[in-house]
């Protein structure tokens, strides 16, 4: 799952909330009406909602968990309708607006957050996890039907080695490949330890700081939940719901994810522009005390009818690595 490594198990913390809310107040209007895609346990959202304190938000979540989080432990929130939390993923924003199931229509602040988050690599039951043996699940989304279990039992040898060279950008995953439909022939293969095992013994440990199993497990599950089939979309989506001065801030976790917001940001100028011209990475005090955010990077998207960058805006947090 990206490239960050597993710990002992974690409080989720917010990752780059500093420079979200320190950019969230260049937005003209201000903010009362925000976006939360990825709600999580809501930890970007309650740091809005303090900073603005007249914010009223819409929050989604494919995770029934988060979401069963969100109506127990802001519950005063719902009750006064500053919040409204619904359980789908953020690329049925379109879909949710004209439904009119929701107080909001547009918004002066969107946030994604396209990491998983620390409950979710935590609970072993969950099946993220390469350190904690549990079954090899990795569905976001409780509901729907494929599991990680199911790509690894029932895949061509040459559908895996695609899935892990352009999913999780392994170069030469055929020895793992060839081993995983060997043993699979005398075993199927039920939970994350039995595959992480096959990895470190075929693998081996090449990469200082990096379990041989992160990128093979970072690829089943963005196949499994279908993590880039929707975000193109669901970026344009997001942009066009941006009230004018509106910001769109996405964090990512890895090169697939960058590339296609990127790409999306450039392509989609007539609507406004791109705030920082160079990603916005955690600063070395939030690496050294929070390790899952040490891959993370935000892009930042301002809807503007002006459609360029206010004069003199700098990158002020636009950290090199090594800085």
């Amino acid at each position: 799952m990206s490239t960050l490594r597993e710990t002992a198990p974690h409080k989720h913390v917010p990752i780059l909330v500093n420079e979200i809310l320190t950019l969230a107040q260049d937005i003209p209007q201000g903010v009362s009406s925000y976006f939360d895609g990825t709600f999580g346990r809501g930890g970007h959202l309650k740091a809005v909602l303090e900073q603005f304190p007249q914010a009223r938000a819409l929050a989604t979540d494919k995770d029934s968990a988060a979401v069963e989080f969100a109506e127990k432990n802001f519950s005063e929130e719902i009750e006064n309708k500053r919040l409204q939390i619904l359980h789908a993923d953020y690329s049925q924003i379109l879909e949710i607006i004209n439904s009119e199931k929701t107080f909001l229509k547009s918004f002066d602040m969107i946030l994604l957050d396209l990491g998983i988050s620390s409950p979710q690599v935590d609970e072993a039951e969950r099946g993220f996890s390469f350190i904690k043996d549990g079954p090899l699940d990795m569905r976001m989304n409780q509901k729907q039907l494929v599991k990680a279990a199911d790509i690894i039992n029932g895949w061509t040898e040459d559908e895996l080695r695609n899935l892990f060279f352009y999913l999780g950008e392994v170069k030469a995953s055929g020895r793992v490949v060839r081993a995983i439909v060997s043993d699979r022939r005398e075993k199927p293969f039920s939970t994350t330890r039995e595959l992480a095992s096959l990895i470190e013994r075929v693998e081996g440990w090449k990469k200082k700081g990096m379990h041989p199993a992160t990128q093979y497990f970072m690829a089943l599950r963005i196949q499994v939940n279908g993590e880039l089939d929707h975000l193109p979309g669901a970026l344009k989506d997001c942009m066009s719901l941006l009230n004018d001065g509106g910001r769109l801030f996405v964090i990512s976790f890895h090169s697939l994810e960058d590339r296609i917001v990127k790409k999306q940001f450039l392509e989609n100028e007539i609507l406004g522009f791109t705030v920082n011209k160079r990603i916005i990475v955690p600063s070395e005090n939030e690496q050294a005390t929070n390790s899952r955010s040490r891959s993370a990077k935000l892009r930042v998207f301002q809807r503007s009818f002006e459609k360029r960058a206010p004069a003199g805006k700098k990158d002020k947090y636009a950290h090199k690595k090594g800085q």
